[in-house]
């Protein structure tokens, strides 16, 4: 077999290679993510699930793992579990959260959000938000 022809061959086999590794980006909670939700939680009680969320501080989201992230807001946590899984499994760092909203300067109950590696400039995930459910102590 030619080079060339290896070439050809090791092309044809990359979009199979891509999808497989695709297949591997699924939600798991594992046991760090377990704790550190419970940690997060404690002592605070969920309250009925609101449709939209002040986007201004977005410093106080946090990843707790591919398709769970928690937002602040003063004693409040918002809890968002999305559709689908925004981050890949592994280290969060380097990664950006880009969302698309219609409503303005709110994330909103269907939005799409994707994940960006900063370094390259590629988009590594996508979900959408479903509602938000907000912790507060009781």
């Amino acid at each position: 077999m030619s080079a060339r022809s290896l070439l050809f061959a090791a092309a044809l086999s990359l979009p199979v290679l891509a999808s497989c590794a695709a297949q591997d980006i699924a939600p798991e909670r594992t046991a760090r993510g377990e704790a550190l939700l419970a940690q997060r939680l404690a002592g605070k009680v969920a309250g009925p699930p609101v449709a939209c969320l002040s986007r201004y501080r977005s410093a106080d989201m946090e990843v707790i793992d591919s398709d769970t992230l928690l937002f602040r807001d003063g004693r409040t946590t918002y809890r968002q579990d999305t559709n689908g899984s925004c981050y890949p499994r592994g280290s969060k760092i380097g990664y950006t959260l880009v969302t698309r909203s219609l409503s303005g300067g709110q994330y909103c109950d269907g939005d799409i959000a994707q994940v960006m590696d900063s370094s390259t400039g590629a988009f590594v995930g996508s979900c959408s938000f479903n509602a938000f459910v907000p912790f507060r102590q009781p």
